[in-house]
């Protein structure tokens, strides 16, 4: 296997191995729904229960979501949120059918692209590698949620004292994942370009 592609493997597998295993915790420390369940039996409950955050609210069923853990207080809380949209919970009225089909295609459409930009990279291009890496990991960790749930699991809570409109819409691993490869790649875009050195003809001299 080549290098590059070596790198992608790491990166994405990675990125995707801290998102499932963070969403897991949040479904075991921010829900009950795994309370009194051990072993295969917990792994089973996160991938099958579904509406723990009882929204929108189903007359007889219990709310599974417990009060957010206050890592920070004021500024960073831990909340269980299962977001069937994207980004700001955009389309997440769209009838179910039309939402999964959508967010799928979508996704798999995305997950080309980025893929074959990788595959057109150069070697010296390490910095937009590890950035398009980040960004087919997060995509694919929450890829995964849509398929296995027909949502995604957030529970990042960055607000600002509570305050109106100064709440940040609650994320994952994933999404911190693709945000970092995004930076890195403007970061890159910035970057002056490096002027090949050629080589002048003996006996000769720069041009002022």
């Amino acid at each position: 296997m080549k290098a590059s592609f070596r790198l992608l493997l790491v990166v994405v597998l990675a990125v995707l191995a801290a998102d499932q295993v963070t969403k897991y915790l949040a479904v075991s420390r921010l829900t009950e729904a795994l309370d009194g369940r051990s072993g295969l039996s917990r792994v089973s409950g996160f991938l099958s229960e579904q509406n723990l955050d009882n929204d929108p609210p189903v007359e007889g069923v219990f709310r599974k979501n417990t009060r957010p853990y206050r890592f920070i207080e004021d500024y960073w809380h831990f909340r269980y949120v299962e977001n069937p949209g994207a980004a700001w919970g955009m389309f997440s009225n769209l009838p179910e059918t039309a939402r999964k089909a959508f967010f799928h295609v979508v996704s798999l459409v995305a997950l080309g692209f980025i893929l074959t930009l990788y595959r057109k990279t150069e070697p010296s291009q390490k910095l937009v590698r590890v950035a398009l890496a980040l960004i087919t990991g997060g995509a694919l960790g929450n890829f995964m949620d849509r398929l296995i749930r027909g949502y995604v699991i957030d529970f990042i809570d960055w607000h600002w004292r509570n305050q109106p409109g100064m709440r940040w819409p609650t994320f994952n691993v994933a999404d911190a994942a693709i945000c970092v490869g995004v930076a890195l790649m403007l970061l890159d875009s910035l970057r002056p370009e490096a002027s090949a050195a050629q080589p002048l003809p003996q006996g000769t001299s720069p041009q002022p």
